[in-house]
């Protein structure tokens, strides 16, 4: 694969306009990161509130990915990336003129529908790509993309200080935010237009039922329900620390408010899932051996993805100010040493894939990369200001390697569990990084960095320890049948699936 990846056709081509996608998304949902700071004094802000607005930046991100991963099943990847590519102006412009703290937190609420986008490319990837490549493909789909944040916390501050003549002289963020969403929404329509959801003469297949996943075992039902809960309960967390001292978003009668919703949104998705699984509660339906998955694998891969992508995040959003406040550097310098933690992405979660194609055991990958996490971010634990800052910037690299080679393995099993419910299984599993993101920005809001990068850590040994132990090799993980050049008839055998 490697040897055709630059050729710019078929199938590569489809890679490439995906991963550029995704990166725009990504451009888009980090582009408030490297002007935190800025913002803050601009707008008088209390350090509190700035580092809400990182948590607010991630909360809506949770369900949209399940409700886009739903969305794509039925839809397809090119008409729904097209449209969240074009909805990416709305918050981007929001955030542009937004004069204070609380038209920032809608704005940035809005922006999390955005970080979906991830979700998208999971399935256009797999549609196209063989199980023997799929970790590389869905490495280099996920870690160009994910570039995205290298790409707003490296290049945007530089814009927003050339451009400093139209806003009096001072750094103009505004614009830099603006441009961001406008080029995201041109590139909408150029995606729409030239691409399409599978090969010529293969069907897209979607999901039987609409709503909520189907899965093959009562037990992998309330696998499901509870791992629902948990999505619902970083929402609930979120309510809860906009209403703090400080913050003061919301009042306690408005916070009690918002988990009465949320507790009304869980007896929907509850619901849902009953109904789309009804028959297989009741007796009345059962799967063949061939048919049938764990959930209990899912929420496995949920967990590491709370490990490599939620630290990914929560680090992402608070490097600029850390590096800033610990090193006493201008905004700009320490954006661009804090861009050294997603500019890894470009080779860290390719080759994170790679290694899960050519190890021979997706586990295993899994289980030491997991290992390398944890170290990586006990080493970043005792970054200070008596440490030379390109030391500080490799511990700080090889915690991002770790996190993000973590990423692509992850995705290097997701697409493998069950084909049509694809879409699905990546937002759940996506909904989980997004999930480890809140919960690891509330620890830094409430205490400081260093307990945050011990936390990363304790998570990821304890998620190596489940690997090792609980986590199954997916059947066929290594299959040379291309999905994409036969004919449906043809693949139906070759569809990878956990097996109960």
């Amino acid at each position: 694969m490697l040897k055709k990846l630059f050729s710019f056709s078929g199938r590569y081509s489809i890679l490439h306009r995906t991963w550029f996608a995704f990166f725009l998304t990504f451009v888009c949902w980090f582009n408030f990161a490297p002007f935190a700071t800025t913002i803050g004094k601009q707008l008088q802000l209390a350090p509190e509130q700035i580092k809400t607005l990182a948590i607010c930046n991630l909360a809506l991100t949770i369900p949209a990915r399940i409700i886009i991963g739903m969305l794509l099943d039925r839809f397809g990847p090119r008409r729904t990336y097209s449209m969240l590519l074009i909805f990416a102006a709305v918050p981007c412009l929001a955030t542009a003129l937004s004069q204070d703290f609380n038209q920032l937190v809608i704005s940035r609420l809005l922006m999390g529908i955005v970080g979906s986008g991830f979700v998208v490319g999971i399935r256009m990837v797999s549609e196209w790509f063989p199980p023997k490549e799929m970790g590389i493909a869905q490495g280099i789909y996920g870690g160009w993309g994910n570039f995205g944040a290298f790409g707003a916390e490296f290049a945007l501050p530089i814009l927003a200080v050339s451009t400093s003549f139209l806003a009096g002289g001072a750094s103009n963020w505004r614009f830099a935010i603006a441009l961001t969403g406008i080029i995201a929404a041109i590139y909408g329509v150029i995606y729409y237009n030239s691409v399409q959801d599978t090969p010529p003469g293969k069907v897209y297949k979607k999901p039987k039922k609409n709503g909520s996943l189907e899965v093959t075992s009562v037990k992998s039902f309330w696998a499901m329900i509870i791992s629902n809960f948990g999505l619902i309960f970083a929402l609930g967390l979120l309510a809860w620390r906009l209403e703090q001292k400080n913050i003061h978003f919301l009042t306690l009668s408005q916070m009690y408010l918002a988990w009465l919703l949320l507790g009304g949104l869980f007896a929907y998705q509850t619901y849902k899932a009953w109904q789309v699984n009804r028959e297989l509660l009741i007796g009345k339906k059962t799967y063949a051996a061939s048919e049938r998955f764990q959930f209990g694998q899912v929420a496995l891969l949920e967990f590491t993805y709370v490990t490599n992508f939620g630290s990914e995040l929560a680090a992402v959003s608070m490097l600029p100010a850390f590096f800033e406040k610990t090193f006493s550097l201008e905004h700009v310098v320490a954006g661009m040493i804090a861009a050294t933690y997603p500019f890894l992405n470009l080779i860290s979660r390719p080759s994170g894939g790679l290694i899960s194609d050519k190890f021979g055991s997706r586990k295993w990958t899994m289980t030491i990369i997991s290992v390398g996490i944890g170290i990586g971010y006990l080493m970043t634990h005792f970054i200070n200001s008596s440490w030379p800052i390109p030391l500080a910037i490799a511990a700080t690299m090889f915690a991002a390697y770790c996190a993000q080679a973590g990423c692509g393995a992850t995705y290097g099993i997701v697409p493998l569990i069950k084909k049509e419910a694809t879409g699905q299984i990546a937002g759940n599993v996506g909904a989980y990084g997004n999930f480890g993101g809140v919960v690891y920005l509330t620890i830094f809001s409430l205490t400081d960095a260093p307990t945050l990068f011990t936390t990363m850590a304790i998570a990821a040994f304890i998620c190596a320890f489940m690997c090792a132990f609980f986590l199954k090799e997916p059947q066929g993980s290594f299959a040379a049948a291309d999905e994409s050049e036969l004919p449906e008839t043809a693949t139906k055998n070759s569809t990878v699936l956990l097996e109960e």
